[in-house]
């Protein structure tokens, strides 16, 4: 079994002649968070697009030191690799409850699926008050809730999360942040793409700077923190 749960080698995202991603390589280890962090249109969602399998891409991408080239996205979710997208993706003219159970398409050991249901519901009690809400009723704070929830009924072990705080009030935010400590700490690892770099490092235990589709930094997240030029372009302090 290999160290890390993701390794990216030399990634390329290229829209027509405009390249997005620019060869950049880095590794999340099992069990940790990594964050990546950029201005708009740096790449980051690009890259994490790349990695699901819903762009095409240049480069090496490993899962559990699987190559996942050739796989489409849908047998990248067998393999334990879930993808929140930016905007959430959830099917609000269906219940709390339906969208938790198209999470576990896949699988087929429905013990195990009824036990995550409950960690799920565990997690994130505020679903389980609305299991026959219609998740286009839900605030944003509660859509994240759930996005990140389906993700997880997929039996996932590595996820993808993309903006999980955007649009959504301070404190949901924290409360989000609060939630994805809790996911990670029952052994879940984590690369987050995310605009709040102030808690997205908080969070993380490594991190890594994209800047005009090129890795600029990667280091701890401490040390990035404590970086001058992150910290003037990025922490505004």
């Amino acid at each position: 079994m290999s160290e890390f749960a993701l390794e990216v080698e030399n990634l390329t995202v290229s829209y027509g002649e405009i390249a997005a991603v620019k060869g950049i390589s880095f590794a999340v280890k099992s069990g940790e968070i990594l964050t990546i962090i950029g201005a708009n249109g740096a790449g980051k969602t690009s890259t994490l697009r790349a990695i699901s399998g819903m762009i095409p891409r240049g480069g090496t991408v490993r899962l559990n030191g699987e190559d996942l080239r050739g796989l489409s996205p849908d047998r990248l979710v067998r393999r334990g690799l879930a993808h929140v997208p930016e905007g959430r993706g959830i099917f609000g003219t269906l219940t709390v409850a339906e969208n938790l159970r198209l999470g576990s398409w896949t699988r087929k050991d429905r013990k195990q699926v009824a036990s995550d249901l409950e960690d799920v519901l565990t997690t994130f009690p505020r679903l389980r008050e609305r299991l026959a809400q219609l998740a286009g009723t839900l605030s944003g704070g509660e859509q994240q809730m759930l996005a990140v929830g389906r993700a997880l009924m997929s039996g996932a072990g590595l996820l993808l999360l993309d903006e999980p705080s955007m649009g959504l009030a301070p404190r949901l935010v924290h409360e989000i942040f609060d939630t994805l400590r809790k996911v990670n700490a029952r052994g879940v690892t984590i690369l987050l793409v995310e605009q709040n770099a102030n808690l997205a490092l908080q969070l993380a235990q490594h991190a890594c700077l994209l800047e005009t589709g090129q890795l600029a930094l990667a280091s701890t997240a401490e040390e990035m923190r404590s970086n001058p030029r992150v910290r003037e372009a990025y922490l505004g302090t």
